[in-house]
């Protein structure tokens, strides 16, 4: 049995040591991320007994993207919800789940917005593959109620941002703009613990990422890059991997190198994924660890959102990867 580290580094105590070093720091964010590891924890046990507690199936409803709503959909949202708000460091929250802005009371406000994704690649739940949580924190330019212009903040507006993972363990990946660090879950003492730091993305890896069951509502550029990364005459073959859930496809791609593309399809012309909780919070990630991510035009993190719910094309990844698929766009283009 290996022995239990005596200097152990807490996610807490990783980022009140982070805080030190930030000019006029005043407590706000630290207090906001330590409400979100609470949130990721209790979800993490929630997904852990969901079979034996009944918290597989649908809840009945859809949400405003006009998904099937699964009960550890409605768990986790109410989750991030209560606890995020009763860390009095957040004036505006968004969620996946709803279809307005929830604006917190006035004696509870802070100075932060933020965008989430409670629960990731859900319709996945049922049959346990690897789910997760994402989120992405923006600085308002004061402590006043924001419109929703101001709400609508492009990427480059994030000061922190992360994601959750619950496979074989459970991992928060989280980056304030300095590096990516990966905590695990140590369930025998209920903390997160830093386990990897300063998280790097390979500049190419050999892994493509993409859903081949649209491959006929494809741009005639993401068929030719699908099909060169197949292609032996093309350069040694890259592999194909494909979970569902961003935040395993993405963890992957970060750990492994590759990439990870969600382009638009003649169903969805804007693409799929959502750019507030999902793209720009994945984006922030990836850029931190020396990667690269697109809509196919520009850096996801210079989009300056029209709606909450607004959708995007994503390629994310290596930044070499990231770069041959977005000079074959251009090509085509020409």
């Amino acid at each position: 049995m290996a022995s239990l580290d005596s200097n152990t580094i807490s996610l807490t105590r990783f980022f009140l040591a982070e805080q030190k070093k930030i000019p006029h720091a005043t407590g706000e964010l630290t207090q906001l991320l330590a409400s979100i590891q609470t949130a990721v924890k209790t979800i993490s046990s929630a997904v852990r007994r969901a079979g034996i507690t009944k918290l597989f199936g649908t809840a009945g409803n859809t949400n405003v993207q006009g998904e099937e709503v699964k009960k550890l959909d409605v768990l986790a949202n109410e989750l991030f919800i209560n606890l995020i708000k009763s860390s009095y460091s957040v004036a505006v929250l968004i969620s996946e789940e709803n279809e307005t802005v929830i604006e917190v009371e006035t004696e509870r406000q802070g100075k932060y917005v933020i965008a989430f994704d409670p629960l990731d690649g859900s319709s996945n739940i049922d049959c346990l593959v690897s789910i997760g949580s994402i989120f992405a924190i923006f600085k308002k330019e004061d402590n006043s109620i924001p419109t929703i212009d101001e709400v609508l903040m492009s990427g480059r507006n994030v000061v922190a941002a992360g994601y959750a993972l619950y496979g074989t363990a459970t991992m928060l990946i989280m980056s304030t703009g300095n590096g990516v660090h990966g905590f695990m879950l140590d369930p025998t003492i209920g903390e997160f613990i830093l386990t990897d730091y300063d998280m790097k993305i390979p500049k190419r890896g050999n892994i493509y990422s993409i859903n081949e069951g649209y491959t006929h509502q494809w741009s005639e550029a993401i068929q030719e890059y699908v099909d060169n990364k197949k292609n032996p005459c093309k350069g040694k073959p890259y592999n194909a991997r494909y979970v569902g859930s961003m935040v395993a496809d993405v963890h992957r791609t970060i750990k492994y190198g590759g990439i990870f593309l969600y382009p638009a399809t003649k169903a969805a012309p804007k693409g799929k994924l959502r750019l507030m909780y999902e793209a720009i919070p994945m984006a922030y990630v990836v850029t931190n660890a020396g990667g690269a991510a697109s809509n196919g035009e520009i850096p996801i993190l210079d989009i300056k959102p029209e709606a909450i719910h607004q959708r995007t094309e994503v390629f994310i990844g290596s930044e070499e990867d990231v770069d041959e698929v977005l000079q074959l766009i251009r090509v085509h283009k020409e």
